[in-house]
């Protein structure tokens, strides 16, 4: 009897020790959903990292057939403004699509009969998330072009250019990984490493070709 007794406060013990358990997992009414940044952290982190590496590289491939500091400044402007209009149409296109697939599942809903959850209010606003991407991506896009634009001296301004590039990305891989809630040091090596990847790519077969075929710039 005493064992059956000893077993059904155990078993009492058990269902307390898991009620609170439950309870603590459970997400506090305060707590931030890091998934509602997902939009904007997206368009935001991705143009500036875009804006950086793909003019950094531009300007690195320049700088590798030609010396002349207003070459590399003009190739960096024309990066620049070529990329953060690609980077809005892009955008534009992208969230006006899925804002039609979110109205017409409202739609149907309501044509079933379901009560749904759809706000008008939450669709994806177009305009915004367009012009967040272009600006993002001039943001990340003008600092390469200032770290060279006073610069005569062509491998110092090589060696600055990679230098402010890096700092950068590194900064983008914290404030990205800080906003979104993820691990600091795995998203800012892995932004670190992919941007030399692609500054060093695009020097070394820029490098190449123009010297192979003695390309006139």
């Amino acid at each position: 009897m005493a064992a059956t007794q000893t077993l059904q406060l155990s078993s009492l013990d058990n269902v307390v020790i898991d009620t609170e358990e439950n309870q603590i997992h459970e997400p506090a009414a305060d707590e931030f959903d890091y998934s509602q940044r997902g939009q904007w952290l997206r368009a935001a982190v991705l143009g500036a990292n875009d804006g950086l590496v793909s003019v950094a590289s531009l300007m690195m491939g320049v700088g590798s057939v030609k010396e002349d500091i207003k070459a590399m400044v003009i190739a960096g402007f024309a990066g620049l403004v070529a990329g953060a209009c690609s980077m809005a149409i892009g955008e534009f296109v992208s969230v006006c699509t899925q804002r039609d697939v979110e109205i017409a599942q409202m739609k149907r809903e309501k044509r079933g009969g379901s009560s749904g959850s759809g706000n008008d209010d939450k669709l994806p606003n177009p305009v915004q998330a367009a012009l967040a991407s272009a600006l993002a991506f001039a943001v990340g896009a003008v600092l390469p072009l200032l770290a060279a634009a006073f610069i005569r001296q062509h491998k110092v301004r090589i060696a600055v250019v990679v230098a402010v590039a890096s700092v950068a990305l590194v900064v983008f891989g914290v404030v990205g990984a800080l906003l979104g809630g993820t691990p600091v040091a795995k998203s800012s090596a892995r932004v670190l490493v992919g941007g030399w990847m692609a500054m060093g790519a695009t020097f070394g077969l820029t490098k190449l070709i123009g010297s192979g075929h003695e390309m006139q710039i």
